[in-house]
């Protein structure tokens, strides 16, 4: 996904995330929101999702910059080791 097609609901754009769960859906839009963050790009994150990835330990504050927790760089690990046969 480019940045300029970037979604707030990451790999399931906006109504197609039909019977997924709110933790789902933040999950499987990790990958996009720290590749957003690593661009300096946190304006296109959805503001709701940042709440949530930091209630949920995902992503953290640091001297008020956004950043992956050590929690979401394991999620990342294992959301990019999922995608990778896809990938191929």
């Amino acid at each position: 996904m480019s940045l300029a097609t970037a979604q707030p609901y990451g790999r399931h754009p906006a109504g197609a995330h039909h019977g997924l769960t709110r933790h789902e859906v933040l999950r499987d839009a990790l990958l996009d929101t720290v590749d957003l963050l690593q661009r300096r790009r946190a304006d296109l994150v959805d503001e709701t999702f940042i709440d949530n990835y930091v209630a949920l330990g995902w992503l953290e504050w640091h001297g008020g910059q956004l950043r992956v927790s050590a929690l979401g760089s394991t999620i990342c690990q294992q959301m990019a080791e999922r995608l990778a046969p896809l990938d191929s």
